[in-house]
């Protein structure tokens, strides 16, 4: 059995990166906790493993004290110097106990022990190389779908998708590569558990700094990300360079930097907006492509307004199904209520006639 055992710790080290003295913990641990099992005993036992020879030597641990209480945990003074005339009160006396059959009866106990070691020390290596994935972009493979998950196989562990993370104009197709955000990575009891998305803006984002230089190195900020996945998205940038443009920038010649990222996402349409720090201007860039004759903000609710456009902007501004006034709430942070040209003058004139009949 030793030599399997140093011939196993080598082979697991090369193969699963388990360090070997991990599993030397783990093989002493089994094995005191085979000999106390299998031999009914309650002392203080500990198991020492060479790693060289592969030797097993099983030790009971005594304390040298006065008087004994309990002689499987404790030695007599008188006792202890018969042994060795160095010892004193309180120091510890280590007394071989290896049964001669231990490794027939111990072996299998062992391997149970040392195998869930293995286990464990190989979803921590997992764990702990994923959890450094959080929140970036990472490419695998589609494994297998079902009616809940895409699975896809990232290397050396499996990540799911849920159907809230899944682009909805998307079909998944097994051996096929795609791009995936890394939202989480759960320590589980069964092993760790990586989540991926699509539809997550932090995906967006990624996406961004892959395709254009200028937000990777932060020349180009991006301030706010607000994504309907599959559909559409709006995106604000704002430069610390006063002589770079970035929404020209992020855009790119003839659109293709922005256009690579819609590809990625099967033709999400993208507006990319210019970022202000004053409120009103930035409501308006938010809205594009509408045009916003005023934005008039409610004294009484400091992110929430009123937007009046032109009335054959309306549909426009509002977009399909309120889609675009939606986007731009998400985008920055205020409940915009968008009304037409015309509704506000009628009320206008209204408050004026009200005011002459006062009179």
């Amino acid at each position: 059995m030793s030599k399997e055992l140093i011939g196993a710790l080598e082979a697991l080290e090369q193969e699963k990166g388990v360090k070997k003295e991990v599993m030397i913990e783990a093989i002493e641990a089994a094995l005191t906790s085979a000999y106390k099992r299998n031999y009914d005993q309650a002392q203080n036992v500990e198991v020492d493993f060479d790693e060289k020879k592969g030797n097993i030597n099983v030790y009971a641990v005594k304390k040298v004290v006065e008087e004994v209480f309990d002689d499987r945990l404790e030695i007599s003074l008188d006792d202890a110097l018969k042994v060795n005339k160095g010892y004193e009160l309180g120091d510890e006396i280590r007394e071989e106990v290896t049964p001669r059959d231990f490794g027939r009866i111990s072996a299998q106990t062992a391997k149970q022990v040392i195998m869930q070691r293995v286990r464990e020390a190989e979803r921590a290596t997992v764990f702990s190389k994923y959890s450094k994935y959080q929140d970036e972009l990472i490419t695998g493979e589609v494994e297998r779908i079902d009616d809940r998950f895409v699975y896809i196989y990232l290397g050396n562990v499996e990540a799911v998708m849920v159907k809230a993370d899944q682009i909805p104009s998307e079909t998944y197709r097994p051996q096929e590569k795609i791009k995936v955000y890394v939202t989480s990575v759960d320590n589980a009891s069964k092993g760790p558990q990586v989540f991926v998305s699509r539809t997550a803006p932090g995906m967006l984002k990624r996406l961004f700094e892959q395709e254009i230089p200028e937000i990777y190195d932060g020349t180009v900020e991006i301030v706010s990300i607000a994504r309907e996945a599959g559909d559409r998205a709006k995106v604000a940038v704002k430069s610390s360079n006063p002589d770079i443009d970035p929404v020209g920038t992020s855009v790119g010649p003839r659109g293709q930097r922005v256009q690579d990222i819609v590809n990625e996402l099967g033709g999400e349409n993208m507006d990319i907006v210019q970022w202000s720090e004053n409120p009103a201007e930035y409501i308006v860039n938010a809205l594009n492509p509408a045009e916003v004759i005023d934005v008039i903000f409610n004294p009484n609710d400091d992110h929430s307004c009123t937007v009046v456009v032109p009335d054959y902007q309306l549909s426009l501004a509002i977009g399909k199904k309120g889609q675009n006034a939606r986007l731009a709430a998400r985008l920055t942070g205020y409940k915009i209520d968008i009304k037409p040209e015309s509704e506000m003058s009628d009320n206008f004139n209204s408050d004026v006639e009200d005011e002459t009949i006062t009179d």
